[in-house]
């Protein structure tokens, strides 16, 4: 299943894979928008760069997300006055506003064909029990400086008891807008695709990046692959997780809400408007969970196609997707200096679901950092921080999590028989005393892994949705052959023979 922004822009770009040793000023691992973003602006400024990314460019986290580019990210601004401060949260304001402005003026001087539109975008809820949390958000949000409203009536199909709104902020297609990117550092550096990351380590004055077609050398490095592939001494393992949402997109004869909208409580529902054959569709999308939690079937997905019935009763689902988001403890992106025992290696993460805003500050930030710029945001996102005073609870469940989720024997795992395995399922169990997971395919052919992350060893579970193996503690994913997906894992799954184990 691919996104709309994926299925619609297949063709429209071909890079070609590492295929020698190279030098660089600046490599930059990962093509979403953090990593194309930093590259553009590297590139601007005259820098050898070379973008390294495993798969296509832009089809990972970046080329499944909802395509919103504002400020208004929840109810947020009144958490970040309270607990940091009214200057901290007026800093995390301006820093997503400019990023708006960032992003339509590299559009406009790059000509870059995105369906780029303007749009309102609104925070609501249907309960009036609720109403004050957005009374005080508009509040707060006015402190700051920022035109903010307290609005009831918007052009959902029902009715609202209230909802903050913001004008004039965008959306567009992602992936169209990261092909434009890509277009332009290409015509000064190089990005190699199918080229994957195996270990970055630092030699003297520089790094060597060590990939499966050959290594690169570069003075600064910038980790831009979602979840960092480096794990110390960054330790970015003990600071987030990875949360699942899904999206549909619905075609409709009737009038459709012009706005970006998200509701404040579970279930969260997120709609935009989208162009597709010369027609606006609809994007819906929610039904979040932890990634990692096992699951055995479309219910996430036919959640949200009753949601569309319900407002929609003639609609028609033309695409269906999903895709991951890494969250901090303390819901702040993480950017800037990898760590200060890596110099000159630098990082951004967390977005926290508002990826669009969030990957060109972190690109402003590095890129400034690199070019030796002060940059007046930074120290709100300082990636090597950890406040142990207000985030000890988290930190310390998120730890036990992934240590029992190592110690294999904290689980109980039922031995069961293969032949009790459907077709076109996955289970994992138990043979002959070892852990063993298998998938058996719509004919009955069967695949076993040894089912632990090859992260940190976590035990895996089984996505049957989406026939892939997945880790509860960090978001790691494979396929069903154990073939590595998504970070913060590099390495395949060990391949099991089944034969073998049951002749012990």
């Amino acid at each position: 299943m691919s996104s709309l922004w994926i299925e619609t822009t297949k063709e429209d770009i071909k890079l070609s894979t590492l295929e020698r040793e190279e030098e660089a000023e600046i490599c930059v691992i990962g093509a979403g928008l953090f990593g194309l973003t930093s590259a553009y602006y590297l590139t601007k400024q005259g820098k050898n760069v070379i973008i390294l990314e495993k798969g296509e460019i832009g089809q990972k986290v970046s080329g499944n997300t909802t395509g919103k580019i504002t400020s208004l990210h929840g109810l947020f601004y009144n958490h970040l006055i309270e607990d940091y401060g009214e200057e901290y949260a007026k800093k995390y304001l301006e820093a997503n506003e400019q990023a708006i402005k960032n992003i339509k003026q590299i559009v406009e001087e790059e000509k870059i064909n995105c369906d780029l539109e303007e749009r309102d975008a609104y925070t609501y809820t249907t309960s009036q029990d609720e109403v004050i949390e957005i009374q005080k958000e508009v509040d707060a949000v006015q402190k700051l400086g920022k035109e903010a409203e307290f609005v009831t009536k918007t052009e959902l199909p029902f009715q609202i008891k209230g909802a903050i709104k913001f004008k004039n902020q965008l959306q567009f297609h992602a992936r169209k807008y990261m092909i434009g990117l890509a277009k332009k550092i290409a015509e000064k550096n190089k990005i190699c695709n199918y080229t994957t990351v195996t270990d970055v380590v630092r030699e003297d004055e520089r790094y060597k990046i060590y990939t499966d077609k050959g290594c690169i050398y570069a003075k600064y490095v910038i980790l831009a692959t979602h979840y960092p592939i480096v794990n110390t001494p960054g330790f970015h393992f003990l600071k987030m997780y990875q949360s699942t949402s899904y999206i549909i997109a619905i075609e409709t004869e009737k009038k459709l809400p012009q706005g970006m909208y998200i509701n404040i409580r579970e279930p969260i529902y997120s709609c935009r408007t989208a162009n597709y054959n010369g027609k606006q569709i609809l994007l819906i999308g929610g039904s979040d969970h932890k990634t990692g939690k096992p699951i055995q079937d479309d219910s996430n997905y036919r959640n949200l196609e009753n949601k569309a019935k319900e407002l929609y009763p003639d609609c028609k689902v033309l695409f269906k997707w999903n895709t991951r988001d890494c969250i901090g403890i303390d819901k702040i992106p993480y950017i800037g200096e990898f760590s200060k025992f890596m110099p000159e290696m630098y990082v951004g993460t967390g977005f926290k679901k508002w990826g669009m805003t969030s990957s060109n500050i972190a690109a402003n930030i590095v890129v400034d950092k690199i070019l030796g710029k002060e940059n007046k945001y930074e120290e709100i996102f300082t990636a090597t921080r950890i406040k142990p005073i207000k985030n000890r609870w988290e930190m310390s469940n998120m730890l036990k999590e992934t240590v029992n989720s190592i110690a294999l024997n904290k689980f109980k795992i039922e031995p069961a028989e293969i032949s009790k395995i459907e077709n076109d399922n996955g289970a994992i169990i138990e043979i002959n005393g070892e852990n063993v997971g298998i998938y058996k395919d719509p004919e009955g052919k069967i695949y076993a892994i040894k089912p632990n992350c090859s992260h940190l060893g976590c035990l895996l579970s089984w996505n049957n949705l989406d026939k892939t193996w997945d880790c509860p503690c960090h978001g790691s994913r494979f396929d069903y052959k154990g073939k590595n997906i998504y970070e913060p894992a590099i390495n395949e799954l060990e391949k099991i023979d089944i034969d073998k184990i049951n002749d012990k």
